[in-house]
C-alpha cells in the first residue's frame, strides 16, 4: 500500500497543518520509504518468539504498595486551626 499526495494532504487537513507542493511530496517519498521497510521486518522470521513491549527487561524501582501506620497523626493535627475526630475540618467549597 503506497502512500499517495492526496493521502498526505488528508492526514495533514485532519491536523490542521498545511504544506507547499513540494513538501507534499517530500512528505510522501519519507512516508513510502517508511513503509518499505516495515515489508522488510515483515520478512522476518518470528516462529516462537515471544512478543515483548520492551526492548530491555524493565523493573519497577519503587517499594510494594503497602498501607502502613503512620504514627505522627496528632502532632499533625495540634497544629491545624480546627479539627474533629483526628481529621482537619475546613470550609465547605461546594454547595
Amino acid at each position: 500500500m503506497a502512500v499517495t499526495v492526496d493521502d498526505v494532504r488528508s492526514v495533514a487537513a485532519l491536523a490542521r497543518l498545511s504544506f507547499e507542493a513540494a513538501e507534499e511530496q517530500e512528505l510522501t517519498g519519507d512516508l513510502n520509504r517508511i513503509l518499505e521497510y516495515m515489508e522488510k521486518l515483515s520478512e522476518l522470521d518470528t516462529e516462537g518468539i515471544e512478543p515483548t513491549s520492551h526492548v530491555v527487561p524493565i523493573a519497577s524501582v519503587f517499594r510494594a504498595d503497602r498501607v502502613e501506620h503512620f504514627r505522627g497523626t496528632e502532632a499533625i493535627l495540634a497544629e491545624a486551626p480546627d479539627r474533629d475526630e483526628g481529621y482537619f475540618r475546613v470550609p465547605k467549597v461546594i454547595d
